[in-house]
């Protein structure tokens, strides 16, 4: 018998339903791979400040949507990302704290690298821009105001 989700994935080129299936589920699971991916990208990001932590949770949160519900809610429930991630993509913005932490924390070590690691003035040059580029991006983001702050999302 075929279900709902079967028949939208019957192939009329004379492809079988087997073979459908296990293409779907490979597409699942690289999928999930590609989220865990952007994941790690992104946890990465917390620790160095030149390398953007939104974008790569945004990315993972949109392919565990199509690999995987249960790391996708996992990703929307998770305790250091949930609220962040729903408040950032409901357009809420972000907490005044946490701009001011990541704005310091983006320029101590951007000054850091700039300074006393890298010798080569392009270089140093590029670290400064991204660093006005990501200070703006961030300046820009709207205010999180307690009352806009998403609650904390059961599991379903």
């Amino acid at each position: 018998m075929l279900t709902t989700t079967r028949l939208l994935q019957w192939q009329p080129n004379g492809g079988s339903l087997e073979k459908t299936s296990e293409i779907s589920r490979m597409s699942r699971g690289l999928w999930t791979l590609a989220g865990t991916f952007f994941l790690s990208v992104g946890v990465i990001g917390i620790l160095l400040p030149i390398l953007p932590t939104t974008p790569f949770l945004l990315l993972s949160a949109a392919c565990y949507f199509k690999g995987s519900r249960r790391m996708h809610d996992w990703l929307l429930n998770n305790r250091w990302f949930g609220n962040y991630l729903r408040n950032y993509r409901e357009g809420k913005g972000i907490s005044v704290k946490v701009k001011v932490i990541s704005i310091l924390a983006l320029w101590i070590t951007i000054c850091y690298s700039a300074f006393y690691v890298v010798d080569l003035l392009i270089v140093r040059i590029v670290l400064l821009a991204v660093a006005i580029a990501v200070t703006l991006h961030i300046a820009s983001l709207p205010n999180l105001r307690r009352t806009d702050a998403s609650p904390t999302l059961k599991a379903t």
